[in-house]
């Protein structure tokens, strides 16, 4: 009785603990250093994609986050031995809510980690700052410790900020990973591996962005497709040549949800109107960074995300995206790029309010598909009135048709007929 007393206990003030807190300053940092550790209730281990990571957790929220030993007894050995009163176990609800997080981050797609709150109370001042600075370093992006130095008002401080960040006891959630030395050099890591794990984990994050972030890296070369569709078809020739190269680039999104998200929001809605209104729902969470997450939209209730201008379609649309992505229905990075194009679009129309249309607009400006053919795209169709002299848009049997001569560069011939309407 006595020990699920203090489990009840500790839940209650690890809820508290954890808690979003209304000022940066309240983030403390604990010096793994000291002989004198902080105390422990609990830790456990967990896998992800780097391998068993492990976790602790205190009366006062998660005491360290450790990365992979060279196998999971020797994390197990050393979890024991930072934390000597702890005992292995099952982490409490807004633990297991952090290990997600990190798990998800560690397969390569974006998520927050600035939410996860940690017990860290024996710490230098200076180091405090180290480790506020490091987390607010987006995934795929990367400073030196000169940088961290200059930005905490220390400059010339570059060595010291190196010291404190080889005593993190937080890793992944304070990303030490991303602190360079000076001309982009990796420069030390203690954890084990050292340099070729944190190399692995910048790989992991760079994968992510190099796909979601906008950089206009498409997987195929767009000149080729240019020039095989001026090959294929003469009518669509003189539409390439009159709009001249191809631009398309892929759009600014750190997930699968927050791309759909998005697309919940906006859909029948005037551009302006609609990013007036989701930056309306990302205001409902002010110590967020980065883009919309399920565990946001579902720590909402109705009338916060009504109340930000939601339809009652849309705010059931984007609860049933949440709830999908946290139960692991919506494909993660690395599982989306196993997919070929009809099966996502067959995944992802399971969601509510998420039609073909919306999927084929993701893999065009997304994920950079070459060869989608958005044949219910009224644009899309009145570009092709234009640029093959038709009175009226093609039906979609007509129009399918025609685009056989333009595989396996449909995407690129659509973009060029949304181009033409350009001038309307």
């Amino acid at each position: 009785m006595a020990h699920r007393t203090r489990n009840r206990l500790f839940e209650r003030v690890i809820d508290r603990a954890l808690a979003p807190a209304p000022l940066k300053s309240q983030v403390f940092v604990t010096d793994t250093e000291s002989t004198t550790m902080t105390t422990a209730l609990g830790f456990a281990l967990f896998d992800t994609a780097i391998g068993r990571c492990g976790i602790a957790w205190g009366a006062g929220g998660i005491s360290g986050v450790h990365l992979p030993e060279a196998n999971a007894s020797a994390t197990r050995r050393r979890m024991l031995l930072r934390y000597p009163e702890s005992s292995e176990g099952a982490p409490p609800p807004v633990v297991q809510r952090a290990i997600d997080r990190i798990i998800t981050l560690l397969r390569g797609e974006a998520t927050d980690l600035e939410q996860i709150a940690l017990d860290m109370t024996r710490v230098p001042t200076f180091h405090r700052r180290v480790y506020e600075l490091a987390r607010t370093i987006p995934p795929g992006k990367t400073l030196s410790y000169g940088e961290v130095a200059s930005r905490i008002g220390s400059p010339g401080a570059a060595r010291a900020v190196g010291q404190a960040l080889g005593k993190n006891p937080f890793a992944i959630v304070v990303p030490c990973h991303r602190v360079l030395a000076a001309g982009g050099k990796p420069g030390g890591f203690s954890a084990n591996g050292g340099v070729q794990t944190k190399l692995k984990m910048l790989r992991i994050e760079q994968a992510q962005r190099s796909l979601f972030d906008g950089d206009g890296q498409l997987g195929f070369d767009p000149a080729l497709a240019v020039a095989r569709l001026s090959a294929a078809d003469p009518k669509l020739a003189r539409l390439i040549a009159r709009i001249g190269p191809c631009r398309l680039q892929l759009r600014t999104t750190p997930s699968i949800f927050a791309a759909l998200a998005e697309s919940i929001v906006y859909q029948q809605l005037h551009g302006k109107a609609a990013a007036t209104i989701f930056a309306r729902v990302r205001a409902l969470f002010p110590r967020a960074r980065g883009a919309l997450t399920p565990a946001q939209v579902l720590s909402a209730s109705e009338a916060e995300l009504r109340g930000a201008g939601l339809s009652n379609a849309k705010y059931l649309a984007l609860r049933d995206l949440a709830e999908r992505s946290q139960r692991g229905a919506i494909p993660t990075l690395t599982q989306i790029q196993k997919l070929d194009d009809e099966a996502i679009i067959e995944r992802l129309t399971e969601v509510r309010g998420i039609g073909r249309w919306t999927v084929e607009m993701l893999l065009i400006f997304r994920l950079g598909r070459p060869d989608v053919l958005p044949v219910d795209d009224y644009g899309v169709r009145k570009g092709f009135a234009i640029a093959f002299g038709t009175d009226e848009p093609p039906s979609k049997a007509e129009l399918e048709a025609r685009a056989e001569r333009w595989r396996p560069y449909r995407s690129i011939a659509s973009w060029y007929l949304w181009r033409a309407t350009d001038s309307l």
